[in-house]
């Protein structure tokens, strides 16, 4: 993280009211949702400067919930996840471009089952305020979509119709609530 600044301030994730959703295509004819509890991270932002902010967060994999207990297992297992070898997904940002009015394009390195890709998230500043107990708080919301198949994401199955059981894109949605730090 950069050199702190009298505009700097250190935002902690706050967990409980935040989230990281995804879905992707089943069958090819539904969408299948799911989300990771375990998310924690910072962002280190300049207030005068937002475009210099650093976001750094680590996801456990472990605590990924599709609301099928079967299917979770299976997306821990070593056909995808494998969450023994590989139990934390990473975003580390590089750099923040202000598109307009609240929002920016977010590129940084994700790393999921030991692979490293560069994305870009869509984000819009929610709002900042105080909350009841004098903490500053902020809020933003992002999407973006990958392939899991970048990341050695590649089990599937061959359907009767030529499709495949799981789709290769995913699509990401993420609600942070940041906190500053005291």
């Amino acid at each position: 993280m950069s050199t702190m600044s009298e505009t700097t301030t250190i935002w902690n994730i706050d967990p409980s009211h935040s989230s990281l959703e995804f879905s992707v295509r089943h069958l090819m004819i539904a969408t299948v949702k799911g989300r990771f509890s375990d998310v924690t991270g910072r962002v280190v932002s300049d207030d005068s400067d937002l475009t210099t902010s650093q976001v750094e967060v680590a996801v456990g994999v472990n605590s990924i919930d599709t609301r099928e207990a079967q299917r979770d297992a299976h997306l821990r297992s070593p056909d995808f996840f494998d969450v023994e070898k590989f139990p934390t997904l990473t975003f580390r940002s590089t750099r923040i471009t202000d598109v307009s009015n609240g929002t920016f394009k977010l590129v940084g390195d994700l790393t999921m089952h030991g692979g490293t890709r560069e994305i870009v998230l869509d984000v819009t500043t929610e709002g900042r305020g105080k909350d009841p107990w004098g903490g500053d708080r902020a809020g933003f919301s992002a999407t973006t979509k990958i392939k899991r198949s970048d990341f050695g994401l590649v089990w599937n199955q061959v359907l009767e119709t030529g499709g495949v059981a799981v789709g290769d894109e995913v699509k990401i949605a993420i609600d942070l609530e940041l906190v500053a730090a005291q």
